[in-house]
């Protein structure tokens, strides 16, 4: 039997094909899986109960990928045992297509059956299939858009979040050069408060040398005050 389906998913692509290699969100679209785990080859092992016409069982099943072409798509190829209820496998090809932020899954399956399934008749075995594959694919489009909503609101706060982030660096920067500014007056009126200082200084030196050098060689006290006029200098670089 073939089937062919195809389905728009309110996701991108790249967010479809995570989904597509997600044991929890495989096992969440397949109606009555008990159990799906991933293989150490990257395909998955599943056990799944489920029922085609008046036969119900439990099938125990692994899956393959072939041909991975992330994030275009995949084939997997897969076969089931559900004791003597019979036995299934086959294989189906999935693409995956960028359109308008949307993704379109495109799918084509062809699908064998042995032992009692294969007695139930091929009209009802296509149909359920068909309604299977059609579940899971919608099941699966359902929770891959679900996943893409509720992770949107994060990647829109993500530009606020920068520009947040910027302000914040800016606010800071101008904080720091009110600060340096702050210094800067600060040491500017303690130069000058210094500076002051020693020019009284000097200023009462000369006074005090000028007295002192009454009766004094004029020429000893030009030198004395050439010594305090250097000495100033010095102080003031």
């Amino acid at each position: 039997m073939d089937m062919s389906g195809e389905y728009r998913i309110s996701a991108p692509r790249q967010v479809v094909w995570d989904a597509l290699n997600d044991p929890e969100v495989l096992k969440q679209a397949i109606a009555g899986c008990e159990e799906l785990e991933r293989n150490e080859d990257g395909g998955f092992s599943a056990k799944v109960r489920a029922k085609v016409g008046p036969v119900s069982a439990r099938f125990a099943g692994k899956v393959s990928i072939v041909d991975p072409d992330p994030p275009n798509g995949y084939r997997i190829e897969g076969e089931g045992t559900g004791g003597a209820a019979g036995f299934a496998k086959g294989g189906a090809n999935v693409a995956l297509a960028e359109d308008s932020g949307d993704t379109v899954l495109t799918y084509e399956a062809n699908a064998s059956v042995g032992g009692k399934l294969a007695q139930i008749g091929s009209r009802l075995i296509d149909g359920t299939a068909k309604k299977m594959a059609d579940d899971f694919f919608a099941k699966f489009s359902e929770i891959v858009a679900e996943r893409a909503s509720a992770a949107a609101p994060v990647a829109d706060e993500a530009p606020s979040l920068v520009e947040q982030a910027g302000d914040a660096a800016e606010e800071a920067l101008d904080k720091a050069k009110e600060a340096v500014e702050d210094a800067a007056e600060v040491v500017a009126e303690k130069v000058e408060e210094v500076t002051e200082s020693v020019a009284e200084a000097a200023e009462e030196t000369v006074d005090a040398a000028a007295t002192a050098s009454k009766g004094v060689p004029q020429w000893m006290w030009f030198a004395g005050a050439a010594v305090v006029v250097v000495a100033l200098i010095l102080v003031l670089t």
